[in-house]
């Protein structure tokens, strides 16, 4: 277990591995503890022994599906280090984790180079402008090529990466003439050799290969050109143009501070599998990945002053503030994960909820070594550090805590659509509340999980990010809670939206018993016409028009009405404008209000409906002899190639199909090409479903 040096937020690094499925992340991960010495023995994804992936499944399945946080030490830095999943159904866990994170390593197959989730995780780290360097990993497989995943990087996820160390051969015994042993290191202008008996703990110094000299001088050449072109204070400009040496020292500064702003990407290179490359990793994220202090002040608002914008340092002597970005049951309750942005949390303190307006109380503080049954008490916590603690009533992921004095509400955590649903009911009717307290428990911890009661069927219905995500809840139930249960097909989550801009009036004027209700509101509905657009409504009323009681009604029974359409799904893209309203001082109500605002919807939506279904971006990576077979049957399935990109005897196939024709893709695409070819998926957007689909809802059966 790693001992945290004496608290100093300079030498803390907040960081995140991330990258498409098989990449290595887990793996270059257990090498990161092992050569940090947070644990004596490497552990193996397909051993189900790897720190990070603790959970059963994750053991069985080989893969990660829940992010862990595990701090560890290097160069005297103490290192919060969080291994996220690879597959597109829990993008959550990556969502959450680089929303507080300072900086990510972005891990890359160097045979498969950049692939679909590669892109996803690549654009969540852009929209949380998380600094970030790059991992080529497996250099030792068949087909590495190096050059090539960089290109990659600079093409398709428009980045702007500088090799800082250099791969001593690629590829493998069986398939190079120069297989990949060793690394340059093209900063320090040495070769570096990991012995393999103690599994990479020995590193070898030695002068560069001759017959690499050549190719470490362009490449330095290209490092300084780039490094030079951002160079604003001047630190390498000047002795470039006068031809004198650059202190390695220098060279480091420039590479940190055009890290940290985000205009490059260093790029370093290895393997996991066969201990190599791993030291100068921990190294360079020491080096060149961001402290709390480089990271722009966490800003918020402040509830009590009118929403006012407020900012945050990460400093000791600021308010404390904190985010929780993620909870998890355990079978003494539940645990929340709380990055911390300024000031000190002690132990068994009360802190302030301001989004649900309540107190909470904190109760022991700890880091946690990945598997939460394995931790380290501390009796208090400081801005910069992301600590676990339990206790908590109310809050829920994407809640801020702070102090009561000084509230701040910080910007939520906003989560991809889920887009399966399945059918779910106990065994036993006697377990129908165990269910549901289950199902409650399963969605507090993953806020993409969601369930209903179907208004028609009265079936409860379970919803998801893919089916493996609610597989994996299934299995869940059965084993943590043991609860036997019986799930239906898998079926679509489509959306709705109006088809038509319409300007409506709706009333409510009618007996309520002896009570009469009167109220009217003018209201404009438009369409937005973009993608994945929540509902939203917009008072837009001269003062006088309406007492504020009665707006605040209208404007909730819009909300409350638009939150779903005629056919029972959610509305996209809809955005009600109350421009005009009447009432009356004896009959108005907000009761009224509430109805009328209902009825303007339900006016609205009269004849007015497109159904939208999710249409998914569909990667196919198979061998080039089955790309016929691929794209005749993506044809078959309402499906359309984009583009297709061919790497040597591998072609990726990216196209855009129906979610409702992919049930079964996954073992379709195996059989089409004799097991060799995979396919990833992810939402891209929801688009109108043809007829066909929508009179099957009007005419089931």
């Amino acid at each position: 277990m790693a001992k945290t040096p004496a608290f100093d937020i300079s030498r803390i690094r907040n960081i995140g591995i991330i990258a498409h499925i098989d990449a290595g992340k887990t793996t270059t991960t257990e090498h990161l503890l092992f050569y940090a010495q947070s644990k004596h023995r490497l552990g193996g994804v397909d051993q189900g022994t790897t720190d990070t992936d603790f959970d059963p499944e994750e053991q069985q399945r080989g893969i990660t599906i829940y992010s862990a946080c595990v701090p560890l030490t290097w160069n005297n830095c103490t290192i919060n280090l969080i291994d996220t999943p690879g597959h597109v159904d829990f993008t959550a866990e990556v969502e959450r984790s680089l929303r507080v994170l300072d900086g990510a390593v972005c891990v890359f197959d160097a045979q498969k180079g950049v692939e679909a989730q590669s892109e996803t995780v690549w654009r969540q780290a852009n929209k949380y402008s998380v600094p970030r360097m790059v991992f080529v990993n497996k250099m030792d497989v068949v087909g590495a090529n190096f050059d090539a995943v960089v290109e990659q990087v600079r093409e398709r996820l428009a980045g702007n990466p500088i090799p800082i160390s250099m791969p001593i051969g690629e590829g493998s015994q069986k398939d190079s003439l120069e297989p990949f042993r060793g690394i340059i290191d093209l900063i320090g202008q040495k070769a570096l050799y990991f012995d393999a008996g103690d599994m990479g703990k020995t590193v070898r110094v030695e002068a560069i290969p001759a017959d690499y000299l050549d190719r470490v001088a362009a490449h330095r050449e290209k490092l300084f050109d780039l490094l030079s072109q951002h160079d604003e204070k001047d630190l390498l400009t000047t002795r470039l143009l006068e031809g004198s040496e650059i202190p390695i020292e220098t060279i480091r500064q420039a590479i940190r501070e055009q890290t940290i702003a985000r205009v490059i990407q260093p790029v370093l290179c290895g393997s996991g599998r066969e201990h190599i490359g791993i030291q100068p990793l921990l190294d360079a994220i020491t080096w060149y990945l961001p402290t709390p202090l480089d990271r722009p002040p966490v800003v918020g608002l402040n509830p009590r002053k009118d929403n006012k914008e407020e900012k945050r340092r990460p400093d000791l002597k600021e308010p404390f503030c904190g985010l929780v970005f993620k909870l998890i049951s355990s079978d003494h309750g539940e645990i929340f994960y709380i990055r911390i942005y300024s000031g000190t949390l002690k132990a068994n303190s009360r802190v302030y909820n301001p989004g649900r307006d309540g107190k909470e109380v904190v109760g022991k503080l700890f880091h946690v070594f990945a598997d939460p049954g394995i931790r380290e008490d501390l009796p208090e916590a400081y801005a910069g550090d992301i600590i676990a603690t339990m206790g908590l009533k109310d809050a829920v992921t994407g809640d801020t805590l702070c102090e009561t004095q000084h509230p701040i509400v910080l910007e939520e955590i906003v989560f991809a659509e889920a887009v399966v649903s399945q059918s779910i009911e106990p065994d036993s009717t006697a377990d129908k509340q165990k269910m549901l307290d289950t199902l409650n428990r399963l969605n507090r911890e993953d806020p993409t999980f969601l369930y209903k009661q179907d208004g028609e069927t009265g079936q409860m219905l379970m919803s998801g990010m893919g089916t493996l995500h609610l597989e994996v809840k299934v299995h869940r139930m059965e084993r943590d809670y043991r609860l036997k249960v019986r799930v239906g097909k898998p079926r679509v989550s489509y959306r709705e939206t109006i088809s038509r801009d319409r300007r409506i009036e709706g009333e409510c004027i009618r007996m309520a018993g002896t009570t009469q209700l009167y109220a009217k509101l003018t209201v404009e509905f438009k369409n937005e016409f973009r993608e994945n657009v929540p509902t939203s409504v917009t008072m837009k009323l001269k003062p006088g028009i309406l007492p504020p009681p009665l707006m605040a009604a209208a404007e909730r029974g819009l909300r409350g009405a638009l939150t779903s359409g005629t056919l029972g799904f959610p509305l996209l893209n809809v955005h009600a404008t109350v421009i005009g309203g009447h009432f009356d001082e004896v009959t108005s109500s907000e009761v009224a209000f509430e109805a009328a605002a209902n009825d303007a919807v339900l006016k609205a939506l009269e004849g007015n409906v497109v159904l939208l279904e999710p249409v998914m971006k569909v990667n196919v990576n198979t061998p080039s002899e089955f790309v016929g077979n691929v794209v005749a049957d993506l044809g078959t399935r309402r499906g359309s190639v984009d583009h297709m990109d061919s790497r040597g005897p591998i072609t990726d196939v990216v196209a855009s199909v129906p979610l409702a024709r992919l049930f079964d893709y996954a073992d379709r695409v195996r059989s089409l090409s004799q097991g060799r070819a995979a396919a990833t998926m992810e939402l891209k957007a929801y688009e109108p479903a043809p007829e066909d689909v929508l009179r099957g809802f009007y005419n089931p059966g």
